[in-house]
């Protein structure tokens, strides 16, 4: 009978087969709904909501297949963590690092024992080296999509915070050159091409630092003439770095390494202190909570059976690695104790980073990729929802961040 009902209403097909844009929609209101509530109810960032979303996605059985994102979900990726990455580099100020050197000896020091500690724990573990090592350098990096999410939320301000700001920079900078050294040597490894396995890590970081100048440029240009706070200079500058990572993808270059130094390049070669609006804009806060119900789904039950003990064991190896260095040197570097201590947590998430270098790994070495799938997608999914709580913990350790009910009253004002 409802059959009937339908034709003669002209309702084709019947039973209706909703789309691709009726299940987005659908996530966007769970994501909004749950962020919301994790927020206001719980005192969590919103992206704890967002990324529960995904895991319940993950756990019905229609999350990322081996993390694999298709061509909307790694441009939505892109483009959100280009805008992350952007804010987050135009806020490093190089010169605080020719002031205080001992924070650049922290950085390279807190990346290089974790980076270490992490191939050393898998190697124990029994797994092969190369393996070892691509897990290694995936997920050194604190994840700068999460750092500059809770940050902006709890509009934190102090030492901890840029401290987790520039070191946050600092080692997803370290990520994605030691990940393109990677590509090439098992290029090489499998292939035996040494030329090339040496040519495309330079090509790559030469052209992405050619391209964020050519951005940073292009936005400080922009700047000089329009009111970036006016809505059709949003839309331009946010043209603008869509522009620059479709450029990216076009010429193989890296979408993360040029958001980023593009920002870093456009605080450090001009006077004026930038302030944008929050992630650009209403078109940003979506991209920003699809990227984390991704993130969220980028898992699988069957991977966490068989990587979930040794992404466990690689994420407390990392942790005390990356505690150890920024405890042990906060004095040097100018902080007390307690303050190393939030610092340290601030930088334990795994999250976005690491899903777009998988994905690039997968590109170039698919069958390898799926060997290191299932601890890199467990290590993603153990964290997605511990690594926020992480953030704001260290934030509220060192008495920097600001009440969430207050924050809360401040938006809707």
């Amino acid at each position: 009978m409802l059959a009937n009902i339908a034709g003669y209403l002209q309702i084709q097909p019947w039973p209706p087969e909703p789309g691709l844009l009726f299940w987005s929609a659908l996530t966007l209101i769970a994501g909004g709904l749950i962020g919301e509530a994790v927020f206001r109810r719980l005192a969590l960032p919103r992206i704890v909501g967002y990324s529960a979303v995904g895991m319940v996605i993950a756990l019905s059985g229609n999350g990322l297949e081996a993390g694999q994102m298709g061509g909307g979900a790694r441009l939505i990726v892109d483009l959100a963590l280009g805008l992350l990455l952007f804010e987050l580099g135009s806020r490093v100020n190089l010169r605080w690092l020719r002031a205080n050197p001992a924070l650049l000896w922290t950085s390279a020091a807190e990346s290089l024992l974790s980076f270490a500690a992490i191939f050393l724990t898998l190697r124990w573990l029994g797994l092969d080296t190369n393996v070892a090592l691509a897990c290694a350098t995936m997920t050194v990096s604190a994840s700068a999509a999460v750092v500059g999410r809770v940050a902006s939320e709890l509009k934190s301000a102090g030492q901890v915070t840029e401290r987790m700001i520039v070191l946050t920079a600092l080692n997803t900078l370290y990520a994605v050159l030691s990940h393109r050294l990677v590509l090439g040597w098992l290029h090489l490894d499998a292939a035996g091409e040494w030329v090339q396995g040496v040519a495309q890590p330079i090509y790559t970081f030469v052209g992405s630092v050619l391209l964020a100048i050519a951005l940073a440029r292009l936005v400080a240009w922009v700047a000089r003439r329009l009111e970036l706070r006016d809505e059709n200079s949003v839309l331009l500058l946010l043209g603008l770095i869509v522009l620059a990572l479709t450029t990216a993808q076009l010429l193989n270059l890296s979408t993360l390494l040029v958001p980023l130094a593009a920002g870093v390049l456009l605080r450090n070669t001009t006077e004026r202190p930038w302030v944008w609006p929050r992630h650009f804009g209403t078109a940003g806060g979506v991209l920003v909570l699809m990227l984390f119900v991704i993130v969220g789904a980028s898992w699988s039950l069957e991977a966490l059976a068989l990587g979930g003990v040794a992404a466990l064991l690689l994420l407390l190896a990392r942790g005390a690695a990356k505690a150890l260095v920024v405890v042990g040197m906060a004095s040097w570097s100018g902080i007390r104790a307690r303050q190393g201590v939030a610092l340290a947590l601030t930088l334990t998430p795994v999250s976005g980073t690491t899903l777009v270098l998988y994905a690039d790994l997968h590109v170039t070495h698919p069958a390898f990729a799926m060997t290191v799938a299932p601890i890199v997608l467990s290590a993603i999914a153990i964290m997605a929802l511990l690594g926020p709580i992480a953030v704001q913990s260290g934030l509220r350790l060192a008495g920097e961040h600001q009440p969430p009910r207050r924050a809360a009253a401040q938006e809707i004002k």
